[in-house]
C-alpha cells in the first residue's frame, strides 16, 4: 500500500468514526472508537507511542506522545476542537521532526464534518532552505 493509499485509509476509518459518533465528545472517546475502526479495517497502528526528543545529541526528559503511528510511517493526531489553528499543525510538524517521520494527519472530530490535513515533512529540504536564508 503505497503513500496516499495509506492516509486515505487512515482518513477513511476517521469518517467512518465521526460519520456513527458525530460531533461533541472528547478526544479520548474519538481515539478509542478509531483504534477499533483500524482493527476492524486491517490499518497497523501504534497508539499513544512515546517520541523522545534530543538536544545536542543528549535525550531530554521531556518528550511528545503521538495519538497514533498507522502503518510504522504516519503520524496521526486526534482533536475534538471547535477550529483547527496554525498551533495544532506545528505540533504535528515537531512530531514529524521528533519522530523521523515525514507523513502527518491531523484529524479535528469537533466540527459537524470531519476536518483533516494532511502533513509532510522534509528535513533535508527544510534544513537546506534555512541554510539558503541564512547566506
Amino acid at each position: 500500500m503505497g503513500g496516499d493509499e495509506q492516509t486515505f485509509a487512515i482518513i477513511g476509518a476517521a469518517i467512518a468514526v465521526h460519520g456513527e459518533l458525530g460531533h461533541g465528545f472528547l478526544e479520548a472517546v474519538y481515539q478509542e472508537a478509531l483504534a477499533i475502526e483500524f482493527e476492524h479495517r486491517g490499518i497497523p497502528f501504534a497508539r499513544e507511542v512515546e517520541l523522545p526528543i534530543r538536544f545536542k545529541g543528549q535525550l531530554l526528559n521531556t518528550g511528545y506522545r503521538v495519538d497514533f503511528v498507522c502503518f510504522n510511517a504516519v503520524i496521526v493526531e486526534l482533536k475534538a476542537l471547535d477550529r483547527l489553528t496554525t498551533r495544532e499543525e506545528a505540533q504535528v510538524i515537531n512530531y514529524l521532526k521528533a519522530s523521523g517521520k515525514s507523513r502527518g494527519l491531523l484529524l479535528n472530530f469537533g466540527n459537524r464534518s470531519l476536518e483533516q490535513k494532511r502533513l509532510v515533512f522534509n528535513l533535508r529540504e527544510s534544513a537546506k532552505s534555512a541554510d539558503e536564508r541564512t547566506e
